[in-house]
């Protein structure tokens, strides 16, 4: 059975209590860092603690909470104002206390997809895809056959241009929950309706992504071999290059060694280990793929899709 969230209370007197993150209260106290804090179980029984924010990324993202913290005292019943309070709070780490602030936005606003939508995606940070499931599901359901909208980036890339949907953003977490799930036929069909969303580079070459490793897990090799028709080394890609790089790896134009070499850290470069793992995986070298995974789950950031892939590979393998 699916657990539903605790009943919500109005946002002008939320406490954000429970990871020790943060704390909001009735009259929106500064902010007040606390100790790390376990925000989730890993998927092989690991305690998650919230993570350390850098001091370069800081004072940046203190500031961005601090203005949302004040544009819901200023505007409470503002539906946006809401959702940007809870964006806000997960990109301190606080995964727990954002899921809090969307609840109370899905008790207010129930026609409104986004509360489900960023629900879900964090409901897939902290492991319980059975919940970011139902909320994606729900949003899908809210938003088909409605004319789609822009979805601002809370993290812009370096052009400043927001390249995806609230409709495909929908599709693309509901999907990956699918994925996570073990779900490979399922999450194929929805990685499609995700690619089929928005027509730029950077959605055609991380649904792709997805999509291929779907379609292998799948059995589908020849339907996976016609995803990667489309993907050719001169797309113009803005903020998934780490998946471009993948891409060309799975159509054998880059090696292995070239992609990993390349990949950075953070997030991308997390993606990139789980995408080559995924690829020796499908071509039958699993010893190379549990090594990456392996890596990937020993390292300090947890809350990456490539990290949590790569437990829930660990995880179904046990």
């Amino acid at each position: 059975m699916v657990r539903r969230p605790e009943s919500s209370v109005a946002i002008a007197a939320l406490t954000l209590l429970g990871t020790g993150c943060l704390v909001l209260s009735a009259g929106f106290a500064a902010l007040r860092p606390a100790p790390q804090t376990v925000q989730a179980t890993s998927l092989l029984g690991k305690p998650l603690v919230s993570p350390p924010l850098s001091e370069t990324a800081r004072p940046k993202l203190e500031a961005d909470w601090t203005a949302a913290r004040a544009a819901i005292a200023k505007t409470p019943n503002d539906p946006d104002a809401l959702i940007w309070l809870g964006r806000r709070i997960a990109y301190l780490g606080a995964y727990r206390d954002a899921i809090k602030v969307f609840s109370d936005g899905v008790a207010r606003f129930p026609n409104d997809a986004r509360f489900l939508r960023h629900r879900g995606h964090r409901y897939i940070t902290i492991r319980e895809f059975d919940l970011a499931v139902s909320d994606l599901e729900r949003a899908a359901a809210l938003v088909d056959g409605k004319p789609d909208q822009v979805e601002p980036d809370g993290q812009p890339n370096a052009r400043n241009i927001p390249l995806t949907t609230l409709g495909s953003n929908i599709r693309y977490h509901l999907a990956l929950a699918y994925y996570l799930k073990g779900g490979f036929a399922k999450a194929a069909v929805a990685w499609q309706r995700a690619r089929d969303s928005v027509n730029n580079p950077d959605n055609l070459v991380s649904t792709s992504h997805w999509l291929y490793l779907s379609l292998r897990r799948s059995g589908r090799d020849a339907d996976a071999a016609r995803v990667l028709d489309a993907i050719t080394p001169g797309l113009e890609v803005v903020e998934n290059g780490s998946y471009h790089s993948l891409l060309l790896l799975y159509k054998g134009e880059r090696s292995a060694e070239a992609v990993l070499a390349a990949a950075g850290e953070g997030a991308a470069g997390s993606a990139v280990r789980y995408g080559v793992s995924a690829w020796h995986l499908v071509n039958g070298r699993r010893a190379e793929a549990e090594r990456l995974w392996q890596a990937l789950i020993a390292g300090p950031e947890w809350a990456p899709f490539g990290v949590i892939s790569a437990e829930a590979e660990l995880a179904r393998s046990k």
